[in-house]
């Protein structure tokens, strides 16, 4: 039985975690299920069913809208769904038969993993290089989804910091293509790991019933907020101080469980001064970016501030 106290604190990671997603359209799974573990002090488990059970509702509402506005590329959406799909029936089946102990280090390293990623990624200022015509093999998108599913599941999140920002860096699509396909697939991606959780641990996701419509709850105040936020905060800095919050949280569970026991402190501090650091500098790239767009014909470069990216 969740405290009221508990269940704020779920609803405030949901709103938080929204918040991330509304401007920058990834980070919902990775923000909340770091949140959850961090001041809800759920097991990884726990924490991981929760917000695939959460995202249930949200990855279907996200694909159906994509869909309407012309934004999904179905053969890739396959491709790369159901491979995923499969991928996190895996992760989500063996998070589960980890125990406590073990599963915590594991889905830490995976999410510090994951932040290092997202600041070293909004450090180049969010470029996108020019469009090439060539199609991704089938291969290559199996591998992919495969991948990006099962490090969503046993992280709690991460399809769209991998599939996403791959995807992105080859250039082969439109980035609006690319989110609304990868948003589409990931609705299979969370349907494949909510029930690897169910089938291992139907009465745990039962009793964290409550903590799934908390979740919800926070997200659903959050979504018009976000969409405000979009318009006045730089995703940019955004992306930087989400990823260093993540590396802030998990890199030292990671260390302890090396047996480095001394000098976290520091660690923390100099993930901090890093983070800003590149959160400077990819502010500073992408007005760059901005200007020498006008000066090249041709080239296609991401807007400072885009909308979406997922």
């Amino acid at each position: 039985m969740y405290k009221l106290e508990t269940l704020l604190l779920i609803a405030v990671a949901g709103l938080a975690a929204q918040l991330v997603d509304g401007g920058l359209g990834m980070g919902f799974g990775v923000t909340s299920t770091t949140i959850l573990i961090a001041l809800a002090s759920l097991s990884p488990a726990a924490a991981s069913a929760v917000v695939h059970t959460a995202e249930l509702g949200t990855t279907l509402a996200s694909g159906v809208a994509h869909t309407r506005f012309g934004n999904v590329d179905w053969r890739t959406a396959f491709a790369i769904g159901v491979p995923g799909a499969i991928g996190a029936f895996l992760g989500s089946t063996l998070l589960v038969r980890l125990s406590t102990e073990a599963a915590r280090p594991v889905m830490s390293l995976i999410l510090a993993v994951i932040g290092l990623n997202l600041m070293l990624r909004f450090a180049r200022g969010l470029t996108q290089r020019k469009l090439s015509a060539k199609p991704h093999s089938r291969g290559f998108l199996a591998g992919l989804g495969l991948f990006g599913g099962f490090v969503d599941a046993t992280g709690g999140g991460g399809w769209g910091p991998v599939t996403t920002s791959t995807l992105m860096s080859a250039g082969r699509a439109e980035p609006r293509r690319i989110v609304g396909t990868v948003n589409t697939a990931e609705f299979l991606v969370t349907l494949a790991a909510t029930l690897g959780f169910a089938i291992g641990m139907w009465q745990d996701l039962v009793a964290n019933l409550a903590a799934v419509l908390a979740l919800l709850a926070g997200g659903v105040i959050a979504a018009p907020i976000a969409a405000w936020v979009v318009t006045r905060m730089n995703p940019i800095a955004l992306g930087g101080v989400v990823g260093t919050l993540i590396l802030f949280l998990n890199l030292p569970v990671v260390l302890k469980f090396l047996g480095v026991t001394e000098g976290l402190m520091f660690v923390r501090i100099a993930v901090l001064v890093l983070g800003a650091a590149l959160s400077v500098r990819g502010v500073l790239k992408a007005r760059e970016n901005s200007r020498s767009a006008g000066e090249r014909e041709g080239a296609t470069v991401v807007d400072p501030e885009p909308a979406r990216l997922r």
